[in-house]
């Protein structure tokens, strides 16, 4: 597993920088960087068992592919060639991407709660027994949505871990000024364990996650997790970051990478140069792959959109659909 730690970093990295070079080249709507921040989502994810539920939020790429899930499934989001998401149980239980600051949170909530009345947890078996993690970031704890799940999570006790990645900055504001006290804080304040995490340390990041997710299967009930990491790069790639964080500030975080930590880490208990060779060949293979996948994306029609609202053909969708028509039409014929 140690390996499997550096070797998911490294992919996740690559594919990072990759993609979002596909955005400034115009093949991607958007790219949400994740560099810097590999430690935290891959211990943690690590410390998840099959039949555990993942909610992310809009950046835990690489959760999603420890989880089973093809990332051209989330490039095709960003490409635009998707009407759609993906199947989460077809992936490992990894829930949809959402882009409303902190409703994954109510989401995460309202599952577990479920799973506490299907008996699917609790039960005193380690195989079956299963807890929900959600994925949420230093800016969406100001929503209100977020303190609404922290409530029915503590009153219900259910089975979750909330893994706040705290980046520093919610976009353009700091995170100090968005709360005066740490983050994990609010765990005690809402009558969960709440704790403080180098979310930079991958070997921390999964033990502290698997604590508390071993906790929440055996009904325990909920954990609060702040893992102190940095956002290396832009907020997405519609983001200038030089606008409002200084250079001193970055190289600051730079020289804590997880990456280049925990290759150190390996380093000093043996592992070669040529295995990192390996790895780095393997990155990049992968992300070549992925690269070349998600470009020979084609666009579903646009019939799609209309065909699954109602479960039998509907009026009112006929006549949306022919309006479509006639004005997509309109621009062949020089009308519009």
């Amino acid at each position: 597993m140690l390996g499997r730690f550096y070797r998911d970093m490294a992919v996740a990295r690559r594919i990072d920088r990759d993609a979002s070079n596909l955005q400034r080249q115009g093949q991607l709507a958007l790219w949400v960087p994740s560099h810097g921040q590999e430690g935290a989502q891959v211990g943690s994810a690590y410390a998840a068992r099959p039949q555990d539920h993942i909610f992310p939020s809009y950046r835990e790429h690489v959760v999603g592919m420890i989880r089973g899930l093809d990332l051209v499934r989330i490039l095709a989001l960003l490409r635009g060639v998707t009407l759609g998401g993906w199947n989460p149980e077809e992936n490992g239980n990894f829930h949809l991407y959402t882009l409303v600051l902190a409703s994954q949170t109510l989401h995460a909530t309202g599952y577990a709660m479920g799973l506490q009345f299907d008996g699917a947890t609790a039960t005193g078996d380690p195989e079956k027994d299963a807890a929900v993690m959600v994925y949420y970031g230093d800016g969406s704890t100001s929503q209100g949505d977020a303190s609404e799940a922290l409530v029915f999570a503590s009153s219900y006790q259910t089975p979750e871990v909330f893994f706040i990645q705290n980046n520093q900055w919610a976009i353009s504001v700091p995170v100090e000024r968005q709360s005066r006290s740490p983050l994990s804080r609010r765990g005690g304040g809402f009558g969960m364990p709440g704790h403080r995490i180098d979310g930079n340390d991958v070997l921390a990041s999964y033990a502290v996650t698997r604590e508390g997710l071993e906790n929440a299967r055996a009904g325990g009930g909920p954990t609060l997790i702040e893992a102190l990491t940095y956002r290396i790069g832009a907020h997405t790639t519609a983001d200038d970051p030089t606008k409002y964080r200084t250079q001193d500030e970055v190289d600051y975080w730079i020289a804590r990478d997880p990456i280049t930590r925990y290759r150190a880490y390996l380093e000093s208990r043996g592992v070669s140069a040529e295995w990192f060779d390996g790895v780095d060949a393997e990155a990049a293979d992968i992300s070549s792959d992925v690269r070349k996948r998600a470009l020979a994306l084609e666009a579903p029609d646009r019939s799609v959109m209309f065909e699954h609202v109602y479960s039998e053909p509907h009026p009112l969708m006929t006549e949306q659909f022919a309006w479509l028509d006639n004005y997509e039409n309109s621009f062949e014929d020089g009308v519009a």
